[in-house]
């Protein structure tokens, strides 16, 4: 039994590269992808939001003499590669997909509304909304966050390469220790790298729940699923 009927699934761009640092790694792509089939074919409405930082991440790219804007458009450009690539990985599997851009791409993808999307996850098929907002200065945790807004999403899944939040960088402290649940203001208040302070607001104001798990064990997104403990849940 699905503990969800209708998800917005945030990725990690760094997470398709694999340990690599940029690029797409073909075994991670078709493990998402074959992760996204178990819950697609428990009837879970899925929408999808990844990022580009495994191609190219506009904020660093201006801290080495890129224009901002321009730096941020190409890093949205760099979420229609992926997005692309999920599309193609979940094409494979028999999952029906449709990818719906920020930006005009026509025939790359149709450009996103909110109906068209809630449309196509009523008829079945998975979303991936790509470049992120359409707009610079906005990350595509925020990007995530108002599409999973939008597409009136019952919690937003946030894929990561660690299984929770912490009270601090499991990678660098061994002493930090593992949230089962938090609110979004203590979140704020720690300053807890959850996602970024907009993303959370977003999802604070509108009641979005975001459920924080290690994406990159195989089975983890079908365990979350069925209501498996086994991250963090941010919530009221």
């Amino acid at each position: 039994m699905a503990k969800y009927k209708r998800i917005l699934l945030k990725l990690s761009g760094e997470s398709l590269a694999a340990g690599n640092g940029t690029g797409i790694d073909t075994n991670r792509l078709n493990e998402y992808a074959q992760q996204i089939k178990e819950i697609h074919d428990l009837g879970v409405e899925i929408a999808i939001v990844i990022g580009g930082g495994n191609i190219f991440r506009g904020l660093a790219g201006a801290g080495k003499g890129f224009d901002r804007v321009k730096g941020d458009q190409m890093g949205m450009c760099a979420t229609v590669i992926n997005s692309l690539a999920l599309s193609s990985a979940l094409d494979a599997c028999g999952v029906s997909n449709q990818v719906l851009t920020a930006i005009r791409m026509e025939p790359i993808g149709e450009f996103y509304t909110k109906w068209k999307a809630i449309a196509a996850l009523r008829e079945g098929r998975v979303v991936i909304c790509a470049a992120g907002t359409g707009s610079p200065y906005f990350t595509t945790d925020t990007g995530s966050s108002l599409r999973g807004v939008e597409v009136e999403a019952d919690v937003m899944l946030k894929g990561t390469r660690v299984d929770g939040v912490y009270t601090a960088d499991p990678e660098k402290d061994p002493k930090a220790e593992k949230f089962s649940e938090i609110s979004y203001d203590e979140v704020l208040r720690r300053n807890l790298r959850v996602m970024d302070t907009s993303a959370i607001a977003m999802c604070r104001e509108n009641g979005l729940p975001i459920y924080v798990f290690n994406m990159d064990v195989v089975g983890n997104l079908k365990r979350v699923i069925e209501g498996e403990d086994i991250g963090t849940l941010v919530h009221p």
